[in-house]
């Protein structure tokens, strides 16, 4: 693969939609201190999209509450255009950190977006790429929603999903494992992190589950595994870089950062939209190298602050950048 660059987003930032779960994170440390921020995967990513330049809506669901209102200022601050189907209260999870940063979880969910589904598909219609996952993908009746729209989606974008497995919402194993699979196979992109992958398939190595999730339809699967760095895959090529070396604050939204820089990475390379998919199946090592440090700088900047609290573009040396220090391939053309 000479250049990916081509595509017809190589010089612009492709618009995204997201579907899937909002909520105000309670965050609780060991010392009895709790603020309350922003929060919910799909949320997450579709504010790191916009700070990373992109086109982002929300297709989510929060109450008419002071959570919900707190919801929607976050969105709006961050430019994100907003579909709301939500009736019910606004969700929220209670994050209790520990010494070392890492987060569990406690949830008080509602999830359903079928009284805005009209209105989701004309933003997937005018979208490059669709993101969905999380327990939005996972949790009734709203996953049924989900899944439909995904698979609308295909004839026009590409599609990406973060199964982000929350044993606490979903304590069955194998139906939490069918229904990530049932998704899997309809991406093009799949970001998980080994936690997701070692709950799913806990008598499996990781990279014999990228490699069957692979075969499923995937162009490209990618597994984080916190300080070792992230693992990507394609069919043919394998890339695997180290994490940035940081003084972790939290690991709040991390994955969700990775998971957003991957987007925009993948769209700055002109790689998104369905007229895009086969060019996709063939990015090489140096490519895939270059998308993983920077959606693991993006990453490492969400873990040095308290909270989900993505980087912004001008955080981020540029993709093409990050692939000329490292002695591989120009991404981008020159101005």
């Amino acid at each position: 693969m000479d250049s990916p660059a081509t595509g017809p987003h190589a010089d612009a930032q492709a618009r995204l939609t997201v579907l899937g779960e909002s909520l105000v994170d309670l965050i609780r440390t060991e010392r009895g201190h709790c603020t309350e921020h922003v929060g919910g995967s799909p949320l997450n990513v579709a504010v790191g999209c916009a700070r990373l330049g992109m086109t982002a809506t929300l297709a989510t669901h929060y109450g008419e509450d002071a959570h919900g209102r707190l919801i929607a200022a976050h969105l709006a601050a961050n430019g994100v255009e907003t579909i709301n189907g939500g009736t019910g209260p606004t969700s929220t999870a209670t994050a209790l950190l520990g010494a070392n940063g890492s987060a569990t979880y406690a949830f008080s969910l509602f999830w359903d977006i079928a009284d805005a589904a009209l209105a989701v598909m004309a933003s997937i219609e005018e979208a490059d790429h669709v993101h969905a996952g999380s327990i939005g993908a996972m949790l009734p009746p709203g996953d049924g929603t989900v899944y439909s729209l995904v698979q609308a989606a295909r004839a026009t974008a590409t599609i990406s999903y973060d199964p982000n497995c929350r044993p606490g919402i979903t304590p069955d194993r194998a139906l939490a494992r069918s229904r990530a699979e049932l998704f899997v196979a309809g991406s093009d992109i799949v970001k998980a992190s080994d936690e997701d992958l070692l709950w799913l398939y806990p008598d499996r190595p990781l990279e014999q589950t990228m490699a069957a999730w692979l075969e499923a339809g995937p162009a490209l699967v990618v597994v984080t595994r916190g300080p070792l760095g992230p693992l990507a895959m394609t069919r043919d090529a394998r890339a695997e870089v180290r994490a940035p070396a940081l003084t972790v604050a939290d690991t709040v939204g991390a994955g969700d950062s990775f998971m957003a820089a991957l987007i925009s990475g993948l769209s700055q390379l002109g790689l998104l939209g369905a007229a895009n998919r086969e060019e996709l199946r063939r990015l090489d090592q140096g490519h895939l190298a270059a998308l993983c440090r920077y959606a693991a700088a993006a990453a490492a900047v969400t873990c040095s602050r308290p909270g989900a609290d993505p980087p912004r573009s001008v955080e981020l040396q540029p993709l093409a950048a990050q692939t000329a220090a490292a002695g591989g391939p120009t991404l981008l053309p020159e101005e």
